[in-house]
């Protein structure tokens, strides 16, 4: 199977381990990546403010290039996801900003053809649960990770507004749990697992961002994690600049080990 591949900046700096095990482990399932060409900056956030055009034109621009090469958009960073999914879910149901964005898009050298939110957006996650299947996934290990208590942090983006991702239950979510059972770990449920870690604050009110990072780190310790595993690049940094008493780890990792593609494959 093909699917158009939005990688994001964050994936080429800080968070290349996040990309590296996504794509080999899309390999072993069957799943092709293909990286759309000239991709740029998703945003890093999504601005809710309906005159402010800009800086999602680069986000529909790759739903656009998904679309024109009939394949679902499938990102990995949590932030890039909810930039993406949150712009796809505008185009379908904002009429006036849809014909701002298109013209804009117009002005393109080749444009594309207008834009309507045609294209599927899915995060590797689901890319994992509901084409893969956990199933699959669970044929697929290697080295299972028997034994190990491993904590799921969601953190905000992944799951929030819960309206329009439709990830999973904003307040129950069991995807990342059933990942981690498929890879044979047991999986450690505690109650800060969908709080914010603080990141966005991370700049203007250090002393914040480290209460809060603390408090989730602290809490999924607490109930017996020996690890935590997340999907976002700003989440990972803040709770491991913030001192977690357990490692931090991509949720890709924890994937490439189970199906056995982790050691000496990575190099920075």
């Amino acid at each position: 199977m093909k699917v158009s591949y939005f990688p994001g900046c964050t994936l080429r700096t800080k968070a290349k381990q996040l990309d590296f095990y996504a794509r080999k482990c899309a390999e072993i399932l069957g799943v092709e990546l293909c990286e759309i060409e000239n991709w740029q900056c998703c945003g890093g956030v999504f601005v809710s403010a309906k005159d402010e055009i800009a800086s999602k034109l680069s986000s529909v621009r790759a739903l656009a290039a998904a679309r024109d090469a009939e394949q679902p958009l499938v990102t990995v960073c949590s932030a890039c996801h909810n930039v993406i999914k949150q712009t796809n879910y505008a185009m379908q149901n904002d009429a006036d900003f849809a014909a701002k964005v298109n013209r804009y898009m117009a002005q393109d050298p080749n444009p594309a053809a207008p834009y309507a939110g045609e294209t599927q957006v899915y995060h590797y996650l689901e890319l994992l649960r509901d084409v893969v299947g956990f199933d699959k996934i669970k044929a697929a290990v290697v080295k299972p990770l028997t034994g190990k208590k491993i904590a799921a942090y969601y953190g905000c983006l992944l799951l929030r507004p819960g309206k329009v991702m439709q990830f999973d239950d904003v307040e129950n979510p069991q995807i990342m749990e059933d990942l981690i059972r498929a890879l044979g770990a047991e999986p450690v449920i505690y109650a800060l697992r969908n709080e914010c870690c603080g990141g966005y604050v991370a700049l203007e009110d250090p002393a914040s961002a480290k209460k809060k990072s603390n408090a989730v780190s602290e809490n999924a310790a607490s109930q017996g994690a020996e690890l935590m595993v997340t999907a976002c690049p700003l989440c990972k940094y803040n709770l491991v600049k913030n001192g977690s008493p357990v490692p931090v780890v991509y949720f890709t990792e924890l994937l490439a080990e189970a199906l056995g593609v982790k050691e000496d494959t990575y190099a920075e």
